[in-house]
């Protein structure tokens, strides 16, 4: 392995150097690309991934639909899903 010097002397990492660095930007299912991705943070950053940034709005109108005096039956057809994930999201909603 050779040693790549800087002009200075100082030695160069090879993988410290963004022009060693072969980046596709071949974006994701959310984006065609990272550099026209709408989202404020990757969803590769995000815990729980591109699920949770879909299901964050869905979640906030159930809290509030549920504010405003929604059965919970009512909620889990509105929504499309189970009377459990309607008391899960809830309960979320509760904690943090």
């Amino acid at each position: 392995m050779t040693i790549e010097r800087h002009v200075s002397g100082r030695r160069i990492r090879r993988d410290a150097l963004p022009e060693h660095v072969d980046f596709q930007d071949g974006g994701c299912e959310l984006a065609p690309s990272c550099l026209r991705c709408p989202l404020v943070r990757c969803r590769y950053d995000e815990p729980g991934g591109a699920r949770k940034i879909r299901q964050d709005p869905r979640d906030e109108a159930l809290r509030t639909r549920h504010a405003e005096g929604a059965a919970i039956d009512a909620l889990a057809s509105e929504f499309s899903i189970s009377r459990r994930s309607v008391f899960r999201v809830l309960a979320r909603g509760r904690e943090g």
